[in-house]
């Protein structure tokens, strides 16, 4: 019986032994790209080539993402366009004053010709005595005058512009500050993705250290006997599945980096060394009932949409006005030389009147789809108050949660301390393989990780209110 049961033993160790090399192929096959980017990343740092560094606070981040964004910089030059046009525009109630300046030469001039005798007969003779030829200007001509245009009834239609043009520049503004707010909201969110993801990373190193010293004593548990193969197998998996953690850890640090060196405005590659202590104290806000109170005089969203009907009631008004006749008041002083029957030097007043009496229906045309521009504005401002009371609500509900995660977080924390704490002092007396004691501290370090996401995430959450009420994250 002795001698079946060590046979057996040894037929199932050499099976399991088997069924390890298989089993490990696959995890190394899904794993290689990972560990090829890690040895390149080694190569580098061997090679002597090392990337700049930044240190960075919380606040640190955002002015200097405000000052060298080039979302932020594209939206500033948005509103220095808006004003521009906004002066283009003013600029038409003013009267216009210009010059106009020619020379002029004909081939051929035809004079007056009076016949002899053509005026009559005197005592004296006949009038003309001979046949005159009387010269009308100079074959070449020099003409320069001044004139001042001022629009009287186009008045309307000025104003009109002028108006579309304001709610063009408030509504640029907006978008402005909006856009400051969104890369400030960016920026925390970065800030905050690569701490976490920094201690994640601290979590799966301890997992990954406790792997280890699990396999190592299962190891010589099933060198000793006491554990079938197959239990080597399961920890040689789990320490790969936590190596590959770890692996995917590093990745997402970096592409957050890339992002954050983005949205600062620094060359892609800089590694950011950030502060935890510059987080701040959280943000206090106003109660729900008073923040939907607020939204409609403080929401971007619902304040760009009110412009938007400003200009399209701007456009309506300027499509009625063109009914109006263009009714302009002219004054032109006038200097010319080789001109008939004129003066050198004279003056012209007076007014020009347009109407167009017959346009095949253009005008009415135009004044019925600026009609149904302001109802389609009007109509997408109710759909955005209700989107953002919608968003709001929303927001402030997913801050409660996270509060309540916040707790079952930071009562999950202190249950691992004390895990770890029993474990530490078990194994002081040597009632605790040193595996127990890591994986121990691996979940303890998860939980701090899980405390700060959490805090962080709830963080984000109440900037996130911030800025659909028009504030800039704190």
């Amino acid at each position: 019986m002795v001698r079946e049961n060590t046979s057996l033993r040894r037929a199932t160790y050499r099976i399991g032994k088997r069924l390890l090399v298989a089993a490990s192929v696959v995890p190394v096959v899904l794993v290689s790209p990972l560990l090829l980017l890690a040895q390149q990343t080694g190569t580098a740092a061997a090679s002597g080539v090392h990337p700049a560094s930044a240190h960075l606070t919380l606040s640190t981040a955002v002015e200097m993402a405000l000052a060298h964004n080039r979302h932020i910089t594209l939206a500033h030059l948005a509103v220095t366009d808006s004003e521009a046009q906004k002066k283009l525009a003013e600029s038409h109630f003013y009267p216009t004053i210009k010059n106009e300046s020619a020379v002029l030469h004909i081939t051929e001039l035809e004079g007056v010709r009076l016949p002899a005798g053509s005026i009559g007969q005197t005592p004296t003779g006949i009038l003309p005595a001979e046949t005159l030829v009387i010269g009308q200007g100079a074959a070449t001509s020099y003409t320069s005058g001044t004139g001042l245009e001022q629009p009287i009834t186009q008045i309307f239609k000025i104003r009109a512009g002028v108006k579309a043009a304001d709610a063009d520049l408030n509504s640029a503004r907006i978008q402005s500050d909006d856009a400051e707010n969104g890369i400030a909201l960016l920026v925390h969110k970065l800030y905050y993705g690569i701490l976490v993801e920094q201690l994640r990373g601290t979590a799966a190193k301890d997992a990954v250290d406790a792997a280890t010293l699990v396999e190592q004593e299962t190891k010589r548990d099933v060198e000793e006997g006491k554990l079938l193969a197959d239990a080597e197998l399961m920890s040689r998996t789990d320490l790969l599945d936590k190596q590959q953690a770890t692996l995917v850890s590093r990745l997402n640090i970096d592409d957050l980096t890339l992002q954050f060196d983005d949205a600062l405005g620094l060359p892609l590659g800089t590694q950011l060394i950030l502060d935890p202590d510059s987080l701040g104290s959280p943000t206090v806000l106003p109660t729900r009932a008073e923040a939907i109170a607020l939204l409609l005089d403080k929401s971007p969203a619902i304040l760009s949409a009110r412009q938007t009907v400003e200009k399209a009631q701007a456009g309506v008004a300027a499509a009625r006005d063109e009914y109006i006749p263009d009714l302009t008041g002219l004054a032109r002083y006038s200097y010319q030389s080789g001109l008939p029957f004129l003066v050198h030097n004279f003056g012209t007043f007076g007014a020009a009147f347009t109407y167009n009496l017959f346009d095949g229906g253009g005008r009415e045309a135009k004044l019925q789809d600026a009609r149904i521009k302001l109802t389609m504005a009007q109509t997408q401002l109710k759909q955005v108050e209700d989107d953002v009371s919608i968003e709001l609500s929303s927001a402030y509900d997913k801050a409660e949660e996270l509060e309540q995660l916040v707790g079952v977080t930071t009562q999950s924390l202190e249950a691992r301390e004390e895990s770890f704490r029993i474990q530490s002092e078990r194994a002081k007396v040597n009632a605790q393989l040193a595996s127990g004691v890591a994986a121990a501290r691996a979940a303890l370090t998860s939980a701090h990780m899980n405390v700060l996401n959490s805090q962080l995430n709830l963080s984000l959450a109440r900037n996130d209110i911030r800025r659909l009420l028009g504030t800039r994250p704190e």
